[in-house]
């Protein structure tokens, strides 16, 4: 059977989610088929230019109605409730035995039975042989019922947000655990942290990086660069970006020549800009807004250190492995960041870059002063930065990983460990 994996994904496109970009491109390259169902319609204003290069086919999922599915479906409007009505009949004439198994749909939202319904109804008339999901949220959840209704399996990407928020339901993500051909997370802090809090549950769990296409990231030697400083994020809380401005109002305390330029946009821009002038940094830190990747690239290239103080939000919410920061260290800017989540799994302190805790102002401080006065020691870890990034996380070697996994449960009927999946995608 020819393999055509469906993407499940929450928005397509994301501007922040180039790894889902790069995932998808790095499949398309080794000549994997391949259909992406989105659930909701893109929100961003600015796309990554690569999005452009991928070839799958879009197709986007209505979500006509809400509340939760009961018995009676009392909570349903009319309408609402004849369109859920007229979806499952679709999916039952391509799926005989639809209604035994509707059962386990029992209490989800109704709109996600809805959507997995519609999923598993196209997936048998597309010929899908698997699914997998990004984020173990409402994508994993129509995943999981569309799989159980058409005995497609199902894989899914757990990365930071989905598993550390407060919102996260134990009960939820441990079926998702279970019910899962297998399952991927992006760092070892993710791996052992899942492990530890659902037991059995995640024994199906295996850690694969995210990665780059390291053609498009020439390193270029950070020896004789401006002492400028750049961070490129969502202004949201977990970025830690008051933090760094904070770290910049120390380093002008002590007469240190830099500037600093901030890539992004998010919530927080206003609170950020008025941080700005209260400090009386405007003349040394500037926001400048989003960029085409391109541009942040060059941006990045500029730099004489990258600064990433991200922390932990209040609601739980934290990073995973940003890709920008790996973007970094491939072209070559020293990074700095903090001691959150598997970020020391790529930023190895004093080794290939530097790691201070976070929340800390000073420490920052200092980190990138040294970084901007020491051009040895930014080509030092830059280099073994640059090292690592080839070694670990090279997107073409990472999505073959991957695509090993998808191929176990139809090739095998069980799962089967990385080693194994290696295997099975160069035989395939």
């Amino acid at each position: 059977m020819t393999m055509c994996v469906g993407y499940v994904l929450k928005r397509y496109p994301r501007y922040s989610e180039t790894f889902v970009v790069n995932e998808i491109l790095a499949h398309e390259a080794a000549g994997l088929n391949m259909e992406i169902f989105a659930l909701r319609p893109p929100s961003d204003t600015h796309f990554q230019n690569i999005i452009s290069q991928v070839r799958a086919p879009v197709t986007y999922i209505k979500k006509p109605i809400q509340g939760r599915v009961s018995e009676s479906l009392n909570s349903l409007a009319p309408t609402a409730a004849s369109y859920f009505w007229a979806e499952l009949q679709e999916a039952s004439k391509v799926i005989p035995d639809f209604w035994p198994k509707l059962a386990i749909a029992q209490g989800e939202q109704a709109s996600t039975v809805y959507q997995a319904a519609w999923l598993a109804r196209e997936a048998r008339l597309k010929g899908i042989t698997h699914l997998h999901a990004h984020f173990g949220t409402v994508a994993t959840s129509v995943a999981r019922l569309a799989s159980h209704f058409t005995g497609i399996p199902y894989t899914f990407t757990a990365h930071a947000k989905d598993i550390f928020h407060e919102s996260v339901e134990f009960a939820d993500m441990e079926r998702k655990l279970k019910d899962a051909a297998t399952v991927v997370t992006v760092s070892d802090y993710n791996l052992n942290y899942l492990q530890n809090t659902y037991g059995v549950a995640a024994n199906k769990v295996q850690r694969i990086y995210n990665g780059l296409d390291l053609r498009q990231l020439q390193y270029s030697s950070p020896a004789e660069r401006p002492p400028l400083i750049i961070s490129v994020g969502r202004f949201i809380e977990k970025k830690g970006l008051s933090v760094l401005i904070d770290a910049c109002a120390i380093l002008k305390r002590l007469n240190c020549e830099f500037q600093c330029q901030i890539v992004g946009t998010g919530s927080l821009e206003p609170v950020l800009r008025q941080q700005i002038q209260d400090l009386g940094l405007l003349s040394t830190v500037e926001i400048i807004g989003p960029r085409p990747q391109n541009d942040v690239f060059q941006l990045v290239q500029q730099a004489a250190v990258f600064a990433a103080p991200y922390v932990i939000g209040k609601d739980g919410n934290r990073d995973g492995l940003p890709t920008v920061l790996l973007e970094a260290m491939a072209l070559g800017t020293p990074c700095v960041s903090t001691d959150v989540t598997g970020i020391p799994e790529l930023v190895q302190n004093g080794e290939t870059g530097l790691i201070v805790p976070q929340h800390d102002a000073e420490e920052l401080a200092i980190a990138l002063r040294k970084l901007l006065t020491d051009s040895a020691l930014r080509v030092q870890l830059s280099t073994q930065a640059r090292q690592l990034i080839e070694s670990e996380f090279d997107i073409h070697r990472n999505a073959g990983i991957l695509r090993g996994l998808f191929f176990a449960p139809t090739c095998q009927g069980e799962y089967k460990d990385l080693k194994t999946a290696a295997k099975l995608v160069q035989e395939v």
